[in-house]
């Protein structure tokens, strides 16, 4: 029978990801303690006396080998570590948004270049851009037209983005896309200037002999 109540259902806690202490049922485990030394294979029960005379608790890191292997150690530091790596993986994770930009066959000079100038900030911001050019009626005609004006916007953002094959085709739409080109300046070696600084005055000296 469903829940018909009006105050806040019981949601469960999740369920831990590792099964610790008296929740590992097993006659026997690869122990590793709490230094990282290797204790060997043990009973469970002794296991469980190990990581309480430890004042800590006794993990499965490895369910699937045989024996499982468990370790002595602070199980609530472990998670807020484990925790710690994937947020950090996840900020270095880079999401890449296609943006999408469309133009007329009979769009004018002074809208293409604002939506160059909106593709630019969002190459430079790390997305990728697809243009999109929309045919009407007769326009089909005139495609080799259309691919022109694609191509020349892609011409007008070579400095930021490099194009991912060719113009072509959607039902009644020419689309391309765009990738951010990621060049990065030269670097100028970070000893040169320590070096001139440093052959400066012997050069002042040869001048005054």
């Amino acid at each position: 029978m469903a829940y018909r109540g009006r105050g806040p259902r019981f949601v469960p806690p999740p369920e831990e990801t590792h099964r610790i202490n008296r929740r590992i049922r097993t006659p026997q485990v690869r122990l590793i303690g709490a230094d990282g030394e290797q204790v060997g294979i043990v009973p469970i029960d002794e296991a469980l006396r190990l990581a309480e005379q430890a004042a800590l608790d006794l993990v499965e890191i490895a369910p699937t080998a045989q024996p499982p292997v468990c370790r002595i150690l602070d199980y609530g530091k472990f998670k807020y570590q484990q925790h710690k790596k994937e947020s950090e993986a996840k900020k270095k994770a880079t999401v890449t948004q296609v943006k999408e930009l469309r133009l007329g066959y009979r769009t004018g000079v002074g809208d293409i270049e604002r939506q160059i100038a909106k593709a630019r900030e969002f190459l430079e911001a790390g997305d990728r851009v697809k243009f999109l050019l929309r045919f009407r009626g007769r326009e089909m005609a005139y495609q080799h037209l259309g691919r022109e004006k694609l191509l020349g916007v892609c011409d007008a953002l070579k400095d930021v983005a490099i194009t991912e094959g060719d113009p072509r085709m959607e039902g009644r739409m020419m689309g391309i896309v765009l990738a951010p080109s990621r060049k990065k300046p030269a670097v100028k070696p970070s000893g040169a200037p320590a070096k001139e600084a440093a052959e400066a005055p012997a050069a002042e000296a040869k001048v005054q002999a």
